[in-house]
């Protein structure tokens, strides 16, 4: 089969590689269909995160299954599948807690699994892992593209919305306008938030954020001092804030944005926080509580595909841009020079 594999910075190559095959009674094996570029991506193919070269790449998988072990009970051959980007096996102590990224026997979609930027991965814990789309829905191009950001992003912005404690009625501040935190936008209407700020660095993003229900955005370049600027927007601070980048930056702009006695809900990979330094002294002084951390995606997904389904919930605009799997280091370039907020990728059968 081919996939995509990381040769280091900047280099992004589609080679031949062993296809994956069910090894255990739990294993599914999946032809991928639709999988995406990442953001988290982006750091390894910047050089800025460190990451085995070669090893192949993605966690967004997305397609057919075409068989199963014998102990797989859920999914079956034929059906059409999605899984969150931490494969878990649904029955230990954290998975029934509903955090799924601290499964006792979890895994990636990397290395033997086939690496979801491919036309294959091998789904050890199916039962746990893959969430089945109904018959009705498995063939609608359009409707799959909406359902497609749940493996990650959509669950991520969601774990950021209700770490926040994002409730009808509130307001919160969103910051990051990338495909999280767009989605976080999405989180916190859905939650019932009656004011959303989004800020960001990109008027195009915000405007697709202002689409998204925020009721209000923030240029970040058009001020010296974002924090300051959200603090007299909101008269004194938001309740909750969602930190959806990760940086260092962002998050000194979320702590500033919060209200005393509020929350900031974060999701962003941290990079660079532990070189420049958390602002502990913000949330210790304003007694800012700080929830969070890799998102859980599995513990959403049932709950998300129902409002995607139902119609009330669409992140699809997030993908601006669809590759085939033999262009998709066209995909991470565009998305590194942000010609593209998300890439989506269709392997061709």
């Amino acid at each position: 089969m081919r996939a995509a594999i990381f040769h280091g910075p900047e280099d992004i190559r589609v080679e031949e590689v062993p296809r994956p095959e069910i090894q255990t009674p739990d294993d599914a094996l999946v032809r991928v269909t639709h999988t995406c570029v990442c953001g988290s991506d982006l750091w390894p193919y910047r050089g800025e995160s460190p990451r085995d070269a070669p090893s192949r790449i993605g966690h967004e998988p997305m397609g057919i299954v075409e068989a199963v072990g014998d102990d797989v009970t859920s999914v079956d051959p034929g059906d059409r599948v999605f899984a969150p980007f931490v494969i878990s096996c649904g029955e230990c102590e954290f998975c029934r807690r509903g955090l799924q990224t601290s499964c006792v026997d979890g895994d990636s979609w990397n290395g033997e699994n086939g690496g979801a930027q491919g036309e294959y991965v091998r789904a050890p814990h199916a039962d746990g892992t893959l969430v089945r789309v109904p018959d009705r829905h498995a063939d609608d191009e359009d409707t799959l593209r909406s359902i497609l950001p749940l493996t990650d992003v959509m669950g991520t912005g969601h774990h950021a919305a209700v770490n926040a404690g994002v409730e009808a009625g509130s307001t919160c501040v969103v910051v990051g306008d990338g495909a999280v935190g767009l989605c976080g936008v999405l989180a916190a209407r859905r939650l019932g938030a009656a004011r959303i700020i989004a800020v960001g660095h990109h008027a195009d993003r915000l405007e697709l954020a202002a689409e998204f229900g925020a009721t209000e955005t923030v240029l970040g370049p058009d001020y010296d001092d974002v924090g300051e600027h959200l603090t007299e927007l909101t008269h004194g601070g938001a309740e909750h804030v969602l930190e959806c980048v990760g940086a260092a930056s962002s998050m000194e702009t979320a702590v500033a944005a919060a209200r005393p006695g509020g929350t900031v809900g974060y999701v962003g990979v941290p990079h660079g926080v532990s070189e420049g330094g958390m602002p502990m002294f913000d949330f210790f002084g304003d007694n800012v509580s700080l929830r969070g951390g890799v998102a859980p995606v599995r513990a959403y997904a049932d709950e998300l595909l129902a409002d995607v389904l139902g119609g009330t919930l669409d992140p699809a605009p997030v993908f601006t841009k669809t590759v085939t799997l033999a262009n998709i280091a066209e995909g991470y370039r565009a998305m590194d020079e942000r010609d593209a907020l998300k890439v989506l990728v269709k392997p061709e059968w």
